[in-house]
C-alpha cells in the first residue's frame, strides 16, 4: 500500500509579490497551461497525481497559518476523507516526515510512505507515476527511495547525488550527497552522467524511517513520539501536542537520516520536474510566445524579448524590454531582471525588517467562510468588500475599538445584532455598533457580497473577540 505523504508548510519567498506567508506558492495556480491544465494550484496537481498512485487519501502536514486554504483545496477535489496534520511550529522535513510516519503506523498499518512536496512541477504525471511504481520494490525490500532528477543543464540551484552500484532494475546506491556545486562543479557533473538533482522526493516503509530515525536521531523521533501521544482532532486536522513538538530539533530529512543510513537508493526520474523555485525557473518552464514572452493577464508588448510578465486586475504595457520579470498585484509591483530573481527574498527581509505587510497577506485575504478585499483605509476607517460562501457563518464576535457598517450588494446576509437577528438583501444596509455582539450568515444558495465599512481608533485583525466559531477559532 502506497500512502501519498504532502508536506505542504513552506513560504514561497522567491516567488514574492505572488507567494505570501498568508497564502504561499503552494496554493497558488502558477502554471495554468497545456502542460498540467489550468486552474489547479501546484499542491492541487501534486494531489492529483498522488491519488493516481494509491486508493488511500493522502495526508497533508501543514502549518497552522494555512489550514482553512488547504483543506479548501483538497474540498475542490473531492478528496474529503484526506486528513491534514498541523505543524505548530516548523521544524523542517525530518520531524514533518516523522509525524506522518507515526500516524501512519498508529492506524495499524505499515505502508510505503510516498513522500512528496506540494510546491513542485511535474510535466508529465504518467512517466513520473510509472517511476514510483518502479521504485516500489525497492522500498518493499527496505531501502530509503530517493527520487534523483536526471539533469538537464548545469543547475547551481539544486544539489546533485551520486550514482552507486546498481540496484534492481531501476535503481542505483546512493554513493553520496553533495551540496550546491559552483557552476564549473556542476557541468562536470552533468558531464559525468553519474549525478542527479536532489528532488526532495521519497519512498519508504514507515517502519524504516522510524527505525532510521531512532538510530541517526533518536531526539527528533522522541519528540515527535511525545507530540503525537496528546493529538486532538479539529474539523479537518490533527493537532499535536505543541509544546512537545516545539522543543523537537530542526532537522531535514536529508542530513537527518539520508546521509546517514546505509540502506539509500536513488531511482532516476525524467519527468519534466521543476522546483519553481524562482521566477526565472517559471519562464523556463512556462509556454512562451514567438518573442520568448510568458504573458498572463492584460498585457501589450511591444519590442519585448524573453520577459516573463504576470498581471491581475489592470493594464500592463512593455516596451523594448528584455529577460525581466514583471509581477502586477493588487498592492505590490515587482520589476526584476532574471538575472538577479533570487534576490526577490531579500526584498521581503526588508519589509521584514521595516515592520510592514505586504510579504504577509495579499490585499485579498481568505477566510473558512469566504474571502474578504480591503479595498481603502484610512486613519480612522477601513472598506472591505466581503464575500461569504453559501450556508457558510463567520464567528459570533464582539470589537472593542471599531463599530461596523454593512451595505448588501448581492445576496441575502442573516445578521445577528446583539439580542436581535434579522435578514438584510440588495441594497440594505445594517449598523453594528461599538462592543456589539453579532454575527454573519449567508443563508442563502449564491455568494453573498457586501461592502462593511469600519470606523473607529483601532482597525487591526486583532481586536476580535470570538465567542462561538464553527471553525475552531473561538478566542
Amino acid at each position: 500500500m502506497i500512502y501519498p505523504i504532502i508536506l505542504a508548510g513552506g513560504q514561497g519567498t522567491r516567488l514574492w509579490p505572488l507567494s505570501r506567508s498568508g497564502y504561499a506558492k503552494q496554493f497558488l495556480d502558477l502554471t495554468g497551461s497545456r502542460l498540467t491544465g489550468s486552474g489547479f494550484s501546484l499542491l492541487q496537481q501534486t494531489l492529483q497525481r498522488a491519488t493516481c498512485l494509491s486508493s488511500t487519501p493522502p495526508l497533508l502536514i501543514c502549518n497552522e497559518e494555512h489550514r482553512f486554504i488547504a483543506a479548501e483545496q483538497l474540498r475542490q477535489l473531492n478528496l474529503t476523507q484526506s486528513k491534514i496534520i498541523l505543524e505548530p511550529v516548523g521544524r523542517n522535513t525530518a520531524p514533518a516526515i516523522a509525524l506522518a510516519a507515526l500516524h501512519a503506523t498508529a492506524q495499524g498499518h505499515d505502508p510505503l510512505l510516498l513522500v512528496l512536496a506540494a510546491d513542485h512541477l511535474i510535466q508529465d504525471p504518467l512517466t513520473f507515476q510509472n517511476t514510483v511504481l518502479s521504485a516500489s520494490p525497492l522500498a518493499e525490500a527496505g531501502h530509503l527511495v530517493t527520487f534523483g532528477i536526471v539533469p538537464t543543464h548545469a543547475e547551481t540551484g539544486y544539489g546533485y547525488i551520486q550514482k552507486g552500484a546498481t540496484l534492481g532494475e531501476v535503481g542505483f546506491k546512493v554513493s553520496r550527497f553533495v551540496e550546491k556545486p559552483d557552476a564549473q562543479t556542476a557541468a562536470a557533473y552533468v558531464e559525468s552522467g553519474e549525478y542527479c538533482w536532489n528532488s526532495g522526493m521519497f519512498l519508504f516503509r514507515a517502519s524504516r524511517y522510524l527505525d532510521e530515525l531512532k538510530t541517526s536521531r533518536p531526539d527528533i523521533l522522541e519528540a515527535c513520539q511525545a507530540a503525537m501521544l496528546d493529538t486532538a482532532a479539529d474539523l479537518d486536522f490533527i493537532r499535536v501536542d505543541a509544546q512537545a513538538f516545539a522543543a523537537c530539533p530542526e532537522d531535514s530529512i536529508d542530513y537527518a537520516v539520508m546521509e546517514k543510513t546505509q540502506q539509500a537508493a536513488m531511482v532516476p526520474l525524467d519527468a519534466g520536474w521543476s522546483d519553481i523555485g524562482s521566477w526565472s525557473a517559471l519562464w523556463e518552464v512556462s509556454e512562451k510566445d514567438t518573442q520568448g514572452n510568458h504573458l498572463t493577464g492584460d498585457v501589450l508588448t511591444l519590442n519585448t524579448h524573453n520577459t516573463l510578465v504576470k498581471g491581475e486586475k489592470r493594464l500592463i504595457a512593455t516596451v523594448g524590454v528584455e529577460d525581466l520579470v514583471i509581477i502586477d498585484t493588487q498592492d505590490a509591483l515587482l520589476v526584476a531582471h532574471k538575472d538577479q530573481v533570487q534576490d526577490v527574498k531579500k526584498i521581503v527581509e526588508r519589509l521584514k525588517a521595516q515592520g510592514r505587510t505586504e510579504h504577509l497577506n495579499h490585499r485579498e485575504v481568505y477566510r473558512p467562510w469566504g474571502v474578504y478585499d480591503s479595498i481603502d483605509n484610512g486613519e480612522r476607517y477601513q472598506v472591505k468588500r466581503i464575500t461569504v460562501k453559501p450556508g457558510a457563518k463567520l464567528s459570533v464576535q464582539m470589537h472593542h475599538h471599531r463599530a461596523e457598517h454593512w451595505i448588501v450588494v448581492s445576496g441575502t446576509a442573516k445578521v445577528t445584532n446583539g439580542d436581535e437577528t434579522y435578514l438584510v438583501t440588495e441594497n440594505e444596509s445594517t449598523y453594528i455598533p461599538i462592543g456589539q455582539v453579532h454575527a454573519l450568515e449567508n443563508p442563502g444558495v449564491i455568494p453573498l457580497e457586501l461592502i462593511e465599512v469600519q470606523s473607529g481608533s483601532y482597525l487591526g485583525e486583532d481586536d476580535i473577540v470570538r465567542f462561538e466559531d464553527r471553525y475552531g477559532r473561538v478566542t
